[in-house]
């Protein structure tokens, strides 16, 4: 069945960019454009689209105030947010969009977001994505974060640690590392307690990741780690560590 797609960018350059790429993938059907955010909600709700291909920075009514408008509409459509900024990924997600594709986007890339879209709507409809009107309120399952032309998701248990490298995160999963950028403070808020500690200001450790404490004899503290690193453990936080020992 034809994914009926709308695309809403407020540059001309852009949406012929997009046009041609919807052209090349038989899946898509062009229903219509629009260039600013208010235009964008009087055509998403009387054309109805299965897909809406969604720029996020456009003057006066942003891509995620349009978002946050559909949901209020009860409307359905699969959002993909299209944007030449990658700081906005966290508060896509929020919103439950399909995908999160960074311009210049690729065809190969676009048709990786259009599997996920017609997975979605492969779905029974009480379990379909919607967009969500708010923030969740959960903690953070996953993180999507920027790995060269793309977004690639990472969920939170393969997390082992986070570094903090000035005003970026760095997470290390197994032997590969990603950036976020985000500080360490409002990351930590997204963490599961139970699931992970800060040991220190530039140091967060998934907790089943440390395999034992140690002190050098004049009171500092170490959290030796399963892959051999080990961390210094901030005097702030070693009530923390402490915890984790029931002492």
């Amino acid at each position: 069945m034809s994914i009926r797609t709308m695309i809403v960018d407020d540059e001309p350059l852009a949406i012929e960019r997009l046009q041609m790429l919807c052209a090349r993938e038989p899946r898509l059907t062009l229903c219509g454009t629009a260039s600013d955010g208010e235009a964008a909600l009087r055509l998403i709700e009387a054309l109805k689209p299965d897909l809406v291909l969604l720029d996020i920075a456009m003057p006066l009514l942003d891509g995620i105030g349009v978002a946050r408008a559909v949901g209020r509409m009860g409307l359905r459509p699969a959002v993909i947010f299209v944007t030449a900024f990658e700081g906005f990924a966290v508060e896509a997600f929020d919103l439950a969009a399909v995908d999160y594709l960074l311009k210049p986007v690729a065809h190969d890339r676009l048709t990786r977001a259009i599997d996920r879209v017609e997975a979605a709507r492969s779905l029974p409809p009480t379990d379909a994505p919607a967009i969500s009107t708010e923030a969740q309120t959960d903690w953070a399952e996953e993180f999507w974060v920027p790995h060269r032309s793309e977004l690639i998701r990472i969920a939170t248990d393969q997390i082992d640690r986070i570094e903090a490298e000035r005003d970026y995160m760095r997470l290390h999963v197994g032997t590969h590392s990603y950036l976020l950028h985000q500080t360490i403070s409002s990351l930590e808020e997204r963490l599961d307690p139970q699931q992970f500690v800060r040991l220190h200001r530039s140091h967060i450790v998934r907790r089943d990741h440390i395999a034992r404490l140690r002190h050098d004899g004049s009171g500092v503290w170490f959290a030796a780690l399963a892959d051999g690193n080990e961390i210094r453990i901030g005097r702030t936080f070693l009530a923390n560590a402490r915890a984790m020992t029931g002492r």
